[in-house]
């Protein structure tokens, strides 16, 4: 069957990239919009579009991913995904919303497919934004895909280190509020008595030392995103007038009785149990459920299979400029088997001492454990794997290929590497007999 030629003509104006395909995946038409986007320099007509997008041999529900045809085809509605996306320009993050339209006899007999870049998230390293293509990272961004054109609160849960401002970010500039200012609120770091004056602003008089009114955080966020970052420290008193903003738009500057209108949109994150802190009495329910419209679970690194190579170049471009470092594969190993309970400020943190440790071109398993060593701090508990106080010990601990990895980048002898690692020569013997 083929579709009306009305149909190919009105797809063809619309200035978001679609594609007309088939129920068996053959692509029928291409709009210009797709074709300067996603493939200025071959049509993509004729074929399937599993092999297009994903380079697959078969429809993407059998090579485990998502497909939103076979979704459609079972609910016969329209669906939403998000895909990593081969383009001319290499692997890129798309939203695809699938339509189908049904045929003579009522049943879906051919599929529109709108396609929009995620540009804030990339597939591959990257120099800005966000990195990774694991599972769990995916998951997380599907998310941010969905819920940042919508104007609802956003609560961004995880640990220290994941990238919440980083998240906040993309949720930003993926929002109808991107040429809007995103303002960032450290409620860590704000003391009880100057946050009310910090998030609303003040009147002249208002307070000894209030020579001028000024505007605070949430005017300066007025149109754009207001970022309360680490919500889970902020006072308890204070806690209700945040509440009564979110709830009514409105706040007062202290010293004025005037309200005033937020034209705002709050994406708040925490590290912290924020089911405990109420359970405890130290963080309001109600304002709870007025933050976390919508959730989402940020992925500890550790969660985040196969990402680390991607972040380890990135953050390495960023950290070590102008310099082009590149990592050894035993380096890369290594890195791979660390814990990092500090997750991706922690890699990156771990980077910037090993590239600093390293004065070619190439960082090398040594640099790394030296930089591991370097960074540990005093006092830190000496039982168990993930938590050594020497390199000695990380040795000893250690697995067989982590092991490989750090003798493979020793350029020296064992009197030497065994100096380094802090462990006898006897027991660097014994270790490396283990691994023959």
């Amino acid at each position: 069957m083929k579709p009306l030629p009305e149909l190919t003509a009105f797809l063809e104006g619309l200035p978001e990239p679609h594609i007309l395909f088939d129920a068996q995946y053959r692509i029928l038409a291409a709009n210009a919009a797709y074709r300067r986007q996603f493939s200025p320099e071959r049509s993509v007509v004729g074929r399937r579009c599993y092999e297009v997008s994903h380079h697959f041999a078969v429809p993407c529900d059998q090579a485990g991913e998502s497909c939103p045809l076979a979704q459609s085809k079972l609910s016969g509605q329209r669906e939403r995904v998000l895909h990593l996306h081969h383009t001319h320009r290499g692997e890129e993050y798309v939203n695809i919303e699938l339509s189908p339209l049904p045929g003579a006899d009522g049943q879906p007999a051919f599929f529109v497919e709108k396609m929009e870049p995620l540009r804030v998230a990339q597939g591959q390293p990257a120099a800005q934004g966000l990195i990774g293509r694991s599972p769990a990272f995916q998951r997380m961004l599907g998310l941010v895909a969905r819920v940042a054109p919508a104007p609802a609160t956003v609560l961004l849960l995880g640990e220290s280190g994941t990238g919440k401002e980083l998240v906040a970010r993309a949720i930003h500039e993926a929002s109808p509020r991107a040429s809007k200012p995103l303002v960032p609120v450290d409620c860590s770091s704000l003391p009880e008595t100057l946050f009310e004056s910090e998030l609303f602003g003040h009147e002249r008089g208002a307070f000894t030392g209030a020579t001028t009114a000024r505007g605070g955080l949430v005017e300066a966020a007025s149109g754009g995103t207001l970022f309360l970052d680490e919500v889970g420290d902020i006072p308890l008193a204070m806690q209700v007038k945040l509440l009564r903003l979110l709830e009514t738009g409105m706040y007062r500057r202290v010293g004025s009785t005037e309200p005033r209108h937020a034209d705002i949109r709050v994406v708040s994150a925490t590290h912290r149990d924020l089911d405990r802190m109420m359970a405890e009495g130290r963080f309001r329910e109600d304002l709870y459920y007025r933050l976390s419209t919508f959730p989402i679970p940020l992925p500890p690194l550790r969660e985040r299979a196969g990402d680390l190579a991607l972040l380890a170049e990135a953050l390495l471009e960023r950290v070590a400029a102008p310099r082009r470092l590149r990592l050894a594969p035993a380096a890369l190993r290594l890195l791979e088997a660390q814990p990092f309970p500090g997750n991706v400020r922690e890699l990156r943190n771990l980077l910037e001492r090993t590239a600093l440790l390293c004065d070619g071109e190439v960082i090398e398993a040594a640099h790394v454990e030296e930089a591991i060593a370097t960074g540990r701090r005093p006092g830190r508990a000496t039982t168990g794997p993930s938590a050594p106080a020497t390199a000695g010990d990380t040795v000893l601990a250690a697995s067989r290929e982590t092991l490989r990895a750090i003798v493979a980048g020793h350029r020296g002898n064992r009197a030497a590497l065994a100096a380094k690692l802090g462990i006898s020569e006897r027991s660097l013997y014994r270790k490396l007999k283990s691994l023959e």
